[in-house]
């Protein structure tokens, strides 16, 4: 499946330019959402889901992947919240841990690693923190992660 803004970029690339592969474009995507094989919608559902029950991504990655497909923010909005809604973020990231067999970590090196893939899998830095605390990270390590985090907000090449 993809979205209607992900087959216009595919399709531009095999029409000639101007305004006659425009139109077969336009013909061409009328055609498919006339029979039904064309629906932002379904396909934001069904990536969302697919994304939350076999990949456990949380839902900050799947609105991100879902921008980037071309979907309208507002269908994204809509099918998060009837999707993410009633979800426990912190279950999501523990199943995304398990999935990833991703265990305890035992130094600094290894915590840095389970941040950046939890971030990089959607979830917040709340619920992370609230994870590594649970496994009896130390503070010390965890202050470290927040001043690496610092450094990454503000961007390489800037203090």
């Amino acid at each position: 499946m993809r979205s209607e803004a992900d087959l216009r970029r595919l399709m531009k690339t095999r029409v000639e330019p101007g305004e006659l592969g425009d139109a077969a474009i336009a013909s061409a995507l009328g055609r498919l959402r006339e029979h039904g094989y064309l629906d932002d919608a379904a396909f934001a559902e069904t990536y969302a889901r697919l994304r939350q029950e076999n990949e456990k991504f949380g839902v900050r990655r799947v609105r991100q992947d879902l921008q980037h497909k071309g979907v309208g923010s507002e269908l994204i909005a809509e099918t998060l919240e009837a999707r993410y809604g009633q979800t426990n973020e912190e279950a999501l990231a523990r199943e995304h841990l398990e999935r990833k067999r991703l265990r305890k970590p035992e130094n600094e090196k290894e915590t840095a690693r389970i941040m950046r893939r939890l971030v990089a899998a959607g979830f917040s830095t709340g619920v992370i923190y609230k994870i590594l605390r649970q496994w009896d990270v130390p503070d010390e390590t965890l202050s470290a992660l927040d001043n690496l985090e610092d450094k990454l907000e503000d961007g390489p090449g800037e203090e």
